[in-house]
């Protein structure tokens, strides 16, 4: 009796394990997520110091995900920020002067993900393409801008404005399921993003971001 119980208890979990990560299941969790950009800038527009450019530095911050199994291979999945915060510092022609200038970006991304092995697999291997949106709000120059810009009027501030653009966002990412209900998740992704920074001044400059973006989650299926 114990071993008939026993068998049709694994036979149950084994079910639901499955059900899990079958067409028609939702999942979600929470991670930490790094933003990680590939800067290769162009120089500043005159009037400028020669061989002006730039660098912008990264972020991490905790994001939420949702998403949705379409088939028993193929998912969509949306990551949900609350905003990034970077640095921009000068390079070339002004190195050494320090932070310029901050920024903020939600960046918005749908991906479709293709997930290998069986549907009852506990470790899942996938690829990823996603539709990126990069969202830049909040730009500041700093005090140092005010003064290695020979435009910025005396007593003035230099502002800065990023435009917000979309990119294209391959990936790849691994789930590990630890219950039958909870997982954990790896995931790589790369942006081919560009944009263009305005001052107020009326200098631009253009700037391949290029991020690489890293998460670790944890997350259930319902």
């Amino acid at each position: 009796m114990n071993k008939k119980l026993f068998t049709a208890g694994a036979l149950a979990l084994a079910a639901l394990g499955a059900q899990a990560q079958t067409a028609g299941t939702w999942f979600g969790g929470i991670g930490i997520t790094r933003i990680t950009p590939n800067t290769e800038s162009g120089t500043l527009s005159p009037p400028a110091a020669p061989n002006t450019t730039v660098d912008v530095g990264g972020d991490t911050k905790p994001t939420l995900f949702v998403g949705r199994m379409i088939t028993d291979h193929w998912s969509v999945e949306l990551p949900i920020g609350f905003g990034f915060k970077s640095d921009i510092t000068g390079t070339g022609g002004i190195g050494g002067v320090g932070r310029i200038g901050t920024v903020h970006s939600l960046p918005i991304t749908l991906f479709g993900q293709y997930r290998f092995m069986e549907a009852t697999a506990r470790l899942r291997p996938y690829a990823m393409l996603g539709l990126t949106y990069a969202y830049f709000y909040d730009a500041h120059g700093s005090a140092t801008l005010n003064g290695v810009n020979p435009a910025n009027p005396p007593g003035g501030n230099t502002g800065l404005k990023v435009d917000s653009r979309f990119g294209i966002t391959p990936g790849l990412g691994v789930t590990w399921q630890a219950t039958d209900r909870f997982f954990v998740d790896l995931q790589y992704a790369h942006s081919f993003l560009r944009t263009t920074t305005t001052l107020s001044t009326g200098q631009s400059i253009s700037t391949r971001l290029n991020p690489d973006v890293f998460r670790i989650a944890v997350g259930t299926r319902f």
